[in-house]
């Protein structure tokens, strides 16, 4: 239910991508372009970074459940508004509809944290990455298909509200917090979470007891670092990939939406293998991991920055394709298995929210400076910057690597002796 749940979001999330070429055609001429619309998304992310902050911590302290709820809720109700008002209401709108969807994914972290033990995070955060991933690539889809059946954007968004509030009734009878509501045992602690040292009776009852041992955590930091620059090339890729494949490529406004879902989509079957691969692999696997991903990445990026695509709409749509395998896979560890790594059952969702929130940070930019960039200077020179992004974030994914194998060699002398 918790994967169902977290792929509803998206149909009340996807749909302002998608919609975007109607809404420009809509507005041409009333102070309406690619870049007011990325200021748009702007102004959300940045309120969607700040609620990570926020919600995770409040997941931690007073249950998973309650914030995943609540974000399903507040994502139909904006949703409404949206489609209600004309561009006085858009930024508005969308800054709540960001903000209240913050609390889903830290209280889905939450509830995994109670449900599943240590040994098996990768994999299980692995499918419930999926959630965002296939729901972003089945809401892209639908919303396509009623795009090309005639409604339009308005319409469009009054059905995601619909569908994700029949999703939100049945998460309200079947999600509960942990395993115990339902009579059943916990598993056991991370016994390399930064809050193993205190049982989890006796766990964090404060933001304090939250925050310091994640914050004192130099590792930790770097990892955030990471899903800063992650996130920024994740989040351009959902906002512009339509408008990108439309003006670049040109696709009509449905087949552009409908190719845009390869990259949540290849992006999808990343995730479960590398998912898989981490539990055998274990915290120095992982950032083996994020590196070779970001250094591949670096390198088609450069070749959507520099090659000569024009007129190649296969080639263009498969570079696509092959930057979300190779990318987000990665980054899904970063708010999924390295935060439930660091917090354990205790500190989490704190965890995940301090890692999307500085990530989501850098996923500020994805609407605004790209947007710019695209409206003024064209398509080529934004991916010379997201190739500049991911180059960079390769570097920092090294001294996780060292510092993980730093780390991996003192357990097994502590072990050893």
């Amino acid at each position: 239910m918790m994967i169902i749940g977290y792929a509803g979001y998206y149909l009340c999330r996807s749909h302002f991508s998608v919609c975007k070429p109607l809404i420009l055609d809509e507005f041409k001429g009333h102070g309406i372009d690619k870049a007011s619309l990325g200021m748009v998304a702007a102004y959300g992310t940045a309120f969607y970074a700040a609620g990570k902050f926020l919600f995770g911590s409040m997941a931690d302290l007073f249950g998973g459940r309650r914030m995943f709820l609540m974000g399903m809720l507040g994502a139909i109700v904006f949703t409404i508004l949206f489609g209600a008002g004309g561009p006085p209401l858009f930024l508005a709108a969308w800054i709540g509809n960001r903000f209240i969807q913050a609390s889903g994914w830290v209280g889905m972290v939450r509830i995994t944290s109670k449900w599943f033990g240590h040994s098996v995070y990768g994999r299980i955060m692995a499918m419930i990455s999926l959630s965002f991933l296939f729901g972003d690539f089945l809401s892209r889809l639908f919303l396509s298909k009623l795009i090309s059946s005639g409604l339009g954007w308005r319409e469009v968004f009054y059905v995601s509200a619909g569908v994700l509030s029949i999703i939100f009734v049945a998460s309200f009878f079947i999600i509960r917090d942990k395993p115990t509501d339902r009579g059943l045992p916990e598993p056991a602690e991370n016994p390399e979470s930064v809050f193993a040292s205190a049982p989890a009776s006796d766990g964090p009852r404060s933001l304090g007891q939250l925050l310091v041992p994640l914050l004192s955590n130099p590792t930790f930091w770097v990892v955030c670092v990471l899903s800063f620059g992650f996130t920024f090339m994740r989040e351009t890729f959902n906002d512009w990939t339509p408008t990108y494949l439309h003006e670049s490529a040109g696709l009509s406004t449905d087949a552009a939406g409908n190719a845009s879902s390869l990259f949540p989509l290849f992006g999808g079957l990343s995730v479960i293998l590398v998912g898989f691969i981490s539990d055998k692999a274990g915290g120095l696997g992982r950032a083996i991991m994020i590196t070779i991903g970001l250094a591949i990445g670096t390198l088609g990026l450069l070749a959507l920055a520099f090659g000569d695509l024009h007129g190649q709409t296969g080639l263009v749509i498969g570079l696509v394709a092959a930057i979300g395998f190779v990318l987000i896979g990665p980054y899904s560890l970063l708010a999924g298995a390295v935060s439930l790594d660091f917090g354990g059952k205790q500190g989490s969702a704190t965890a995940a929210g301090w890692i999307d929130g500085i990530g989501y940070v850098g996923g500020i930019l994805s609407g605004n400076l790209i947007g710019s960039i695209a409206e003024h200077q064209g398509w080529a020179p934004a991916f010379q910057v997201l190739a500049l992004t991911a180059g960079l974030s390769c570097l920092v994914s090294l001294v996780f690597w060292l510092r993980e194998k730093r780390q991996a060699a003192a357990l097994k002398a502590a072990r050893n002796r």
